[in-house]
């Protein structure tokens, strides 16, 4: 059964233009997150799934250049920009996906362990989508994991959900229909890594400063991280 993370980037943010090659201690951004994502042991493919437009094009030879070469599951896909919900079905289907573990290009400080650690959770949940990337009904940090469902489901939604904010957030339909869903979550297996006060994300101008000043380096553990981060707060 392939699981598959879809790494979804664009050049084109409005708070932040061309997040995904913003160096972070040196590295761009996407090199972070499909680094720190490839440290997953149970993850067949991970494709970084990118907005078809001429300014992606620079995203897309980087992932090319820089990073396929680095672990043979990495892989590119491109598809429309606004309908995200579409890209991500038909990235998972070009992949042969029958899970799917949805991961945000400005979370650098993912991590591939707390992937594995979602992915064994749904594998035993029986839920329809499960999630670890946000601090909502659990003690995760928001940044470190990802969220997750089988393509099918993913399938269903991309081909009944029409109101545009769904397609474009292509997931949120879930959240906003939650009672025909069962939704799970769970805690970090680590008690360290208890701190649901800390975001790790990069959303604006501000998070990047706060990480780009803190002594980070790619293959951080996240204990290291989450004590690094008490330690600047």
């Amino acid at each position: 059964m392939a699981t598959v993370a879809l790494v979804q980037a664009r050049l084109g943010s409005r708070r932040l233009p061309m997040k995904g090659l913003l160096c972070l201690r040196g590295m761009p951004l996407i090199d972070w997150v499909v680094r720190r994502v490839a440290k997953s042991e149970l993850l067949d493919r991970i494709v970084v799934a990118i907005a078809d437009t001429p300014l992606d094009e620079v995203l897309v030879a980087h992932v090319r250049e820089r990073l396929m070469p680095l672990d043979k599951r990495i892989a590119v896909f491109c598809g429309p920009e606004n309908d995200v919900l579409e890209r991500f079905r038909a990235a998972g289907a070009a992949f042969g996906a029958k899970r799917v573990v949805r991961v945000c290009a400005d979370n650098p400080l993912v991590w591939g362990g707390e992937i594995d650690n979602l992915i064994r959770f749904f594998e035993k949940a029986g839920c329809d989508y499960a999630y670890n990337h946000i601090p909502r009904n659990n003690h995760y940090p928001d940044g470190l994991g990802a969220e997750m469902l089988s393509f099918a489901l993913l399938h269903a939604l991309a081909s009944r959900v029409t109101d545009p904010k769904h397609r474009e957030h292509c997931l949120s339909y879930i959240w906003e229909n939650a009672q025909h869903f069962a939704i799970r979550t769970f805690d970090p297996p680590d008690p360290k890594l208890w701190h649901p006060e800390l975001k790790l994300d990069v959303d604006s101008p501000e998070d990047f400063r706060r990480l780009a000043l803190m002594p980070l380096h790619i293959d951080m553990l996240p204990v290291e991280i989450v004590t690094l981060c008490n330690a600047a707060l």
